[in-house]
Formats: C-alpha cells, sequence, structure tokens
C-alpha cells in the first residue's frame, strides 16, 4: 500500500517568509486605506456637526433678540396707555366717568393683553422652528446617508 505523503503545515519547510511578508505588508496597506478613510468620514461628520451647531446657534440668538424686541415692544405699549389712563384720570369729575373709563381701559388692556401672546407665541413658534432647522436638516441628511450605505 502506497502511502501518500502530505506537507506537515507546522514545519518550517512549508514556511515561506517572502509570502509571509507580502501578506502581511498588504495586510498593513489595506488596514492604513481603511484607517485613511474612516479618518476622511470622521473629519467631515465632524465639520458638519460643527456646521449645525454654529447655524443653531446662530437662530438661537437672532430669535432671542426678535423676541426680546417683541416683549420690549409689549412693554412699551403698556406702558404708554397705562400713563394716558392716568392722564385721562386726573380730568375726571364724577364718579361715573371714572368708572366708565376704568371699565374701558381695562377692556382694552385685556384685548392687548391677547393680541400681545399671540404675537409672542407666533414669534416663539418661529424661533423654535428656525433653532431646530439646522439639526432637523442634518438628522435627514444622515438618515438618507445611511439608507444609502
Amino acid at each position: 500500500m502506497a502511502t501518500k505523503k502530505t506537507d506537515d503545515a507546522f514545519s518550517l519547510s512549508s514556511f515561506d517568509p517572502a509570502k509571509f511578508a507580502d501578506s502581511f505588508r498588504e495586510f498593513a496597506e489595506k488596514g492604513a486605506a481603511q484607517s485613511k478613510d474612516a479618518y476622511a468620514k470622521m473629519k467631515t461628520a465632524a465639520e458638519e456637526a460643527t456646521k449645525t451647531v454654529e447655524a443653531t446657534v446662530e437662530s438661537a440668538q437672532t430669535g432671542t433678540i426678535e423676541l426680546g424686541l417683541k416683549a420690549i415692544d409689549a412693554l412699551r405699549t403698556n406702558a404708554e396707555n397705562s400713563l394716558s389712563h392716568m392722564e385721562a384720570l386726573l380730568g375726571v369729575k364724577s364718579l361715573s366717568e371714572l368708572v366708565e373709563l376704568q371699565t374701558t381701559f381695562i377692556r382694552k388692556q385685556a384685548e392687548l393683553a391677547v393680541e400681545q401672546a399671540k404675537t409672542m407665541q407666533e414669534a416663539t413658534k418661529k424661533v423654535a422652528e428656525n433653532v431646530a432647522k439646522p439639526g432637523k436638516d442634518a438628522a435627514e441628511k444622515a438618515m438618507s446617508n445611511f439608507k444609502k450605505a
């Protein structure tokens, strides 16, 4: 019976250092290329995140200024109305005139307060949408990139 001679996988005679060096070099080059690619992707993602944060902060700052100006305008209007009412009260000649002036003033102030609240609510909603927009856009872009991959 003939025996088939097989090379021992662990014998030194089957070990070729040149092949090992080539395989190791190929593995190292492939790893370096993957690392460069991953670094480039991370750098791009970090830059996009920075732009998103900057846009969000800028929107928040602009919105805060807008809301502040609207609040100041409302306070100015209320102060002017109160001073005008006080001047009118100084010229009152009877109790019935006082009651009528006061009732009219309170009704107008209540209507104005509702109008000012609506204006502030609309402005706040607009600011919130503007502040959220950069983050929302970035999330949508990330999800579309994720779906492509």
